[in-house]
C-alpha cells in the first residue's frame, strides 16, 4: 500500500506542538513500518537529516507560492494519488482520497473562544469541522478531543480513534551541574527557578500565573518564573501585567527556547507549570516529566489523562489554589520527590512507538 503523508508542517524550524506530533510521529512510522510505501509531500525541501531516505520512502518537494494545501496537494492528489492520505498536523486538501485519515487536536476554540482572534477563530472552526466531517477516519490526541469532536457534532462516536501521543527522548533528566550551570548563565536565570513552556497567549492562562506570583511576593515568597515559548497573540498584555505587579525581576521571559536546550532548562527548575485554559494533550507536561521535574498543571480538558496521580492538578480560575500548591512544591523536599518519581513512571506510558503502532492500524484499516 502507498501512503501519502503531508509532511510539511514538520519541517518547521521552530516546532511547537503539532509540528513536533507530525515530525517524531512521521520518523517513528517510517521506522516500525517495513512493508508500505510512503510518500511525504513538503512545500519545501526538507533538510536531509530529518527523515529516512530508504527506498520505500520517497520525499516530493511541490514548491508553491500560496494556498499550498488546496490548490497544489489537491492537484497531486487528482493527478497521482496515494492508497490512503494521512494529515497529522493541518488540514486535508480539497481534493483527496476517500480514504483519508486526519489528526484533530483540539477543539479548544470552542470552549475558550475571546482567546483566539476573530480570524484564527473562523479558521480552526472550518478546518475542524471539514477534517472531521471529509476524512474516512479521524485521529484525537485525547479522550477529551474525541468527547468535544463527538459531542459537537462533527464526527460519530465509531469515527474517532484516541491516539496519544508520545514525547522526544532527548527529554530526560539533566544531573551535570556543569550543563545546568551553563543554560541558566545562557538564559539569565538564578539557581532556584521554576518553568513554563508555551506560546504567549491568552489560551496557556499566564496571566493567572502572574497573579500567583504576585501574592507569594506579597507574602514575602518571592519566585523566578522562567517562561519559554515564542510571542503569540496579545503577549504585550503579559509584559505590561509583569510592570504593573511588580515582577520584572522575577519574571523571565526566555522566547523561543531550541530544542537541545530545553532538558537541562526543564531539568534544572524546582517546578513546571501549566495552569493553561485548555489542552488538546499537553506535550510539555510529559517532557516535563520525562526530565524528572514537579509538575503543577490544570485540572481541566486533556490534562487529568496525561498527568495521572504524577502532578499537582489545580483550577486554572484558583489563583491562590495555584499559589499554595507551588509553595507546597518548592517547600517540601520529600513530596517534591514523590511527585518526581510518580512522574518518571507516568511518562512510560507513552511513547512515539506506540502511537505509530496504533496510527498504522488505523491507516492499514482503509486497505480497499
Amino acid at each position: 500500500m502507498l501512503i501519502g503523508i503531508d509532511a510539511s508542517r514538520a519541517t518547521a524550524v521552530e516546532r511547537t506542538g503539532t509540528e513536533n506530533y507530525s515530525l517524531f510521529l512521521i520518523r517513528a512510522l517510517l521506522e516500525l513500518d517495513r512493508s508500505n510505501q510512503y510518500r511525504l509531500y513538503f512545500n519545501h525541501p526538507p533538510a536531509p537529516q530529518l527523515f529516512d531516505t530508504a527506498a520505500r520512502v520517497e520525499l516530493k518537494t511541490m514548491p508553491f507560492p500560496r494556498l499550498w494545501t488546496h490548490v497544489r496537494l489537491s492537484w497531486e492528489m487528482a493527478t497521482h494519488p496515494p492508497d490512503v492520505l494521512f494529515v497529522p498536523a493541518h488540514v486535508l486538501p480539497i481534493v483527496h482520497p476517500a480514504r483519508s485519515v486526519v489528526t484533530v487536536h483540539d477543539l479548544g476554540y470552542l470552549h475558550y473562544p475571546k482567546t483566539h482572534t476573530h480570524w484564527a477563530r473562523w479558521y480552526l472552526h472550518w478546518s475542524t469541522r471539514y477534517n472531521a466531517r471529509a476524512a474516512a477516519r479521524v485521529i484525537a490526541d485525547s479522550l477529551a478531543t474525541k468527547r468535544d469532536l463527538t459531542e459537537c457534532g462533527y464526527a460519530a462516536l465509531d469515527k474517532v480513534s484516541v491516539v496519544y501521543p508520545g514525547y522526544d527522548e532527548a527529554f530526560a533528566p539533566v544531573r551535570d551541574e556543569h550543563h545546568l550551570a551553563e543554560i541558566r548563565a545562557r538564559y539569565g536565570l538564578p539557581d532556584v527557578y521554576v518553568v513554563c513552556v508555551g506560546t504567549l497567549q491568552p489560551r496557556k492562562n499566564l496571566a493567572a500565573l502572574l497573579d500567583a506570583l504576585a501574592e507569594l511576593a506579597r507574602q514575602g515568597r518571592p519566585v523566578h518564573l522562567a517562561i519559554a515559548g515564542k510571542q503569540g497573540w496579545l503577549y504585550e498584555s503579559l509584559f505590561a501585567q509583569v510592570h504593573r505587579l511588580g515582577l520584572v525581576d522575577r519574571v523571565h521571559f526566555l522566547g523561543y527556547v531550541p530544542q537541545p536546550d530545553l532538558p537541562a532548562l526543564i531539568s534544572g527548575a524546582r517546578a513546571f507549570l501549566l495552569p493553561s485554559l485548555y489542552e488538546g494533550f499537553g506535550l510539555p507536561v510529559l517532557e516535563a516529566m520525562a526530565c524528572g521535574t514537579a509538575v503543577i498543571c490544570s485540572d481541566v480538558s486533556s490534562l487529568p489523562e496525561v498527568a495521572g496521580d504524577a502532578a499537582i492538578l489545580v483550577s486554572p480560575h484558583d489563583t491562590e489554589q495555584l499559589a499554595k500548591s507551588l509553595c507546597r512544591v518548592l517547600d517540601d523536599d520529600e513530596f517534591r520527590g514523590e511527585l518526581e518519581q510518580r512522574g518518571l513512571r507516568q511518562v512510560t506510558r507513552f511513547s512515539w512507538e506506540k502511537a505509530a503502532q496504533q496510527t498504522l492500524q488505523i491507516l492499514e484499516a482503509q486497505r480497499a
